[in-house]
This record gives structure tokens, C-alpha cells and sequence, in this order.
């Protein structure tokens, strides 16, 4: 019987497994539980451990305690937790890719099998995945409390990364940082945060989304929260209701944001209604607006966005092939950056299916990829930029198809989803492409396609085959050049 691996980080001695030639730690706490009084706090370093601590099994997703009860601090409690997959503890100076699991700002668990990083490690990467604080644990604005909590977690994070990587085998120097959605933006944040910076070398965006609240904005739906709730919309008036109840109750309040319409403006139409808080302490500006201004570094970036981004969304929520035009004009007048006009003077022959799929797909995750790269590479950035155009049937090249493609884990569900009980060989080497992409930067910097830049704009269309190209989606974005997506705030 094989022996298991362990290793000794600053807090104490982890015990690991072999899995699929490479070795897997799962579940090591980065800070304190944040239950009982830490509930809503900043997080806390973890205490060390005497002894030798399992890291067989994944840490906790966020659950209730049962009715009638408290949640209470221990080590079963904790949700802020990272897993590392390593081809090699005993191993020095490997590149460290970090996915941050953050889907929406909402919800995201690094036990999916679409995370599986076995394929990436591999390769030669030393890949860790991050637990945080998501909906409204994460990032409610509370009274008595600071804000932001989930972008709190992910620096302690990396903190603890910048402790530990090497004793898993990899170089604390070689960090790059990557996710999609709400992991992209918080990526994106992140770039923002000098205290930070440190922390990593590289980061990856895929699919970021224009999810930023004014300080105004953000109490007006915590109020309406805490309305929901009974309680105050203080840390402790939150801190008496179970988290379950609270998850549930941010996602009913998603639902019921349209009827905030008159308030809420651009926000009430998302579905989102906790993002991070332009605070001016944590957060000063935008990833936009602070590359812009220089807030914020440069840095060497991967970025990408999906051709079809709201596909996803129309197919699941059954409304694909039904708009109107009287549909497309409230989208046009809620998420048009300038005119809403110039949307169709852009596209003269595009339906109300069409339109509507363009606009939302720009104004949710196109246009906010491609205008962090603009930032980037204008701040003198190394800058890549691709967009994936391979459709599937009924998805088209919607949101999300990219990361079985990039785990390599095209037989997880959502792979299956997407592609199929038996993908297709096209499949299969863009999958390759996408990992081998993954593997390359984070080890050089070079995906292997050229750069980014405001003369070429060239990007990699990944597809069958792939090509390398100027962008694409040229219309969109001049109608978006020089509006990057403004914090939501009161109508």
C-alpha cells in the first residue's frame, strides 16, 4: 500500500493522497473559521496544529446549522479553505496556478469535477484552488463590518500561498492567479489592491463581469435584505440568522430585484444583487478606471471572453428565440453605454434575437473582457486575448464552455453538457489548446499567440480550427470604448 504524502507548511504537518500521478491536498484551512464572532470579520490567521492534520477531503460549503441553531466555530465549520494539486512535493520551483471559486459572487464549490486540476498539474503546475466567502457572507455591505470580506478571504489566500507553495513544490514567485465570472472579477479587483500585488506575478480572466456597487447602492439592498430577514442591517443582526437562511434569502431577493427597477436601474435586471463594493478603502476604482489612471500596475494577462456569453442563460431560462423588440429596447435602455441607437446603427440587419443576444452578451461579460485588456496593454501590460468560437449545439459558444475545455475535464457534467458523452477530436484539441495555453503562460508569460495591442488588436479565436485574428467583436466595441462599466448605483 502506497504511504501517504504529507507536508509541513508554517501552521502544521498536511496529509495528503495520490491521485492520477500527481499528489492532492484538500481542505487546508488559510484562516479561522468565520462563524461565532468572526462571522462577519476579516479573517483571522488560522491556528497551528499539533500532530499530523487529513487533507483527503474537500472543506465544507457554506450550510445551516438546523433550525434553532447557531452556527459554532470549529474546524468542521470552516469555509475558507484551499486545495493543492502537485505532479511533485518533494519538487522545487514549479509554476503555481491559483483558481479562485467565485461564480457570480454567489455561489462556487472547488469540489466540482469541472475544477479537477489533476490534468493542469500534470503539466507541470502546481495548481491550488481557494474557498472564500460568496452572496452575502462575502459581500453584503453591514454595519459594523468591513466590507468586501470576500476579496478579504482570497488575499488571506494568497498570503498563506506565499507561506506555504514551496513546501508543496512550488515557487511563491511564479504565482498567477486565475478564474471566470466572478472569480475573473475578482481577479480583476485584485489587480487593484496594493497590498496585494505582492502576492502574485500573472493573472488569468476569463469571461469578467462589469460587477461593481456604489457605497449608496449596496446599503439600499442591504436594507431590503434585512427587511426580508427581520433583523437589522448590522454585522450582528445578520449574525442571528443561520447561513443557509441567509444564502436563501439572497437568492429570492435576486429574483424579486426587478421590482426595485425604479431604484436599482442596471442592477435589478442582473440577477446579482451582492458584488464588491467600490469603497474607497479596499476598493478605490474600477480594474478599468485604476488601470486607467494608474491605481493599478499593469500586468501580464490572459483574458478571454466567449462569443455567445448569454446564450447559457436564454436556453436555461427557456426564452431563446422569443424576444420581441420591445424586449431588446428596455435591454438596449438599461445596458447601452451611450446611446442606445448605436447599437443598431452598428447592426442594421440583426433581428431582435440577435440584438438582444449581442447587447447582453457585451454588457455582461464581452465588452468588460476586452476593455480590461484595452486597460492592460494601454498601461504597457503584456496582454493576450482570445475568444472562444466553437459551438456547441445548443449553447452555441456560450458562457462557461471554456473551463472544461481548460481543465481538460471534458467528462465532468458540465462537460457532458456541453460537449457530449463522447467528444468530438475537434473537441479534444481545442481542449488541449486551451490547457496547453493555461500551462505555457503560467510558466512564461507566452500563451503562444502574439500580443494584444491597440494597433492589431490580435486575438486568438479558438475554434475549428483556431485562428489568430484582429478582435472580432470591433463593433461592440467602439461603442464601448471610453465607457468601461460604472459601479451600479441609485436611478
Amino acid at each position: 500500500m502506497q504511504e501517504r504524502p504529507s507536508v509541513r507548511t508554517a501552521e502544521g504537518v498536511v496529509e495528503g493522497v495520490h491521485l492520477d500521478g500527481t499528489v492532492v491536498f484538500r481542505g487546508i484551512p488559510y484562516a479561522r473559521p468565520p462563524v461565532g464572532p468572526l462571522r462577519f470579520a476579516a479573517p483571522e490567521p488560522v491556528l497551528p496544529w499539533d500532530g499530523v492534520r487529513p487533507a483527503a477531503e474537500f472543506g465544507p460549503r457554506l450550510r445551516s446549522p438546523g433550525p434553532g441553531r447557531r452556527p459554532r466555530a470549529s474546524d468542521d465549520a470552516n469555509w475558507l479553505t484551499v486545495n493543492v494539486c502537485t505532479p511533485d512535493p518533494d519538487g522545487s520551483g514549479l509554476p503555481v496556478l491559483v483558481w479562485i471559486c467565485c461564480g457570480g459572487y454567489m455561489a462556487g464549490t472547488a469540489a466540482d469535477p469541472m475544477f479537477d486540476p489533476t490534468a493542469l498539474a500534470a503539466e507541470g503546475l502546481v495548481v491550488v484552488s481557494v474557498q472564500c466567502r460568496m452572496g452575502a457572507e462575502g459581500f453584503a455591505l453591514l454595519d459594523g463590518a468591513p466590507s468586501n470580506r470576500g476579496l478579504l478571504d482570497q488575499i488571506a489566500a494568497l498570503e498563506w500561498i506565499r507561506r506555504n507553495i514551496a513546501a508543496f513544490g512550488g515557487d511563491p514567485d511564479a504565482v498567477t492567479i486565475a478564474g471566470t465570472s466572478g472569480g475573473a472579477g475578482s481577479v480583476a479587483a485584485l489587480l487593484t489592491i496594493p497590498h496585494a500585488r505582492p502576492l502574485f506575478r500573472r493573472a488569468i480572466t476569463h469571461s469578467v463581469p462589469g460587477l461593481n456597487i456604489t457605497p449608496a447602492l449596496a446599503t439600499e439592498v442591504t436594507a431590503a435584505l434585512a427587511e426580508r430577514l427581520g433583523v437589522p442591517s448590522t454585522a450582528a443582526g445578520f449574525a442571528e440568522v443561520a447561513p443557509q437562511r441567509l444564502a436563501d434569502e439572497v437568492t429570492a431577493l435576486c429574483a424579486d430585484a426587478p421590482a426595485h427597477r425604479d431604484r436599482w436601474g442596471r442592477l435589478a435586471q442582473l440577477g446579482i444583487v451582492v458584488c464588491p463594493v467600490i469603497d474607497g478603502e479596499l476598493l478605490r476604482e474600477t480594474p478599468w478606471e485604476a488601470l486607467a489612471t494608474g491605481g493599478a500596475e499593469a500586468i501580464d494577462l490572459l483574458a478571454g471572453h466567449m462569443r455567445d456569453e448569454f446564450r447559457l442563460f436564454s436556453v436555461m431560462m427557456g426564452v431563446r428565440g422569443t424576444f420581441t423588440d420591445e424586449d431588446v429596447a428596455r435591454a438596449l435602455d438599461v445596458f447601452a453605454p451611450a446611446d442606445p441607437a448605436d447599437y443598431r446603427a452598428a447592426y442594421p440587419h440583426a433581428g431582435a434575437d440577435e440584438l438582444m443576444e449581442l447587447v447582453s452578451s457585451d454588457a455582461t461579460f464581452r465588452m468588460p473582457s476586452v476593455l480590461l485588456a484595452d486597460a492592460n496593454a494601454a498601461a504597457g501590460g503584456a496582454t493576450f486575448l482570445f475568444e472562444v468560437r466553437w459551438e456547441t449545439e445548443v449553447y452555441g459558444a456560450c458562457h462557461s464552455i471554456d473551463v472544461p475545455l481548460a481543465f481538460g475535464t471534458l467528462d465532468c457534467p458540465t462537460g457532458v453538457m456541453f460537449f457530449g458523452d463522447a467528444p468530438s477530436r475537434a473537441v479534444r484539441a481545442l481542449s488541449d489548446e486551451l490547457l496547453d495555453a493555461w500551462v505555457r503562460f503560467c510558466a512564461t508569460g507566452d500563451p503562444g499567440w502574439p500580443r494584444y495591442d491597440a494597433e492589431r488588436r490580435s486575438t486568438r479565436l479558438l475554434d475549428d480550427p483556431s485562428t489568430t485574428a484582429p478582435y472580432p467583436e470591433e463593433r461592440s466595441r467602439r461603442i464601448w470604448q471610453g465607457r468601461p462599466p460604472a459601479p451600479f448605483a441609485p436611478a
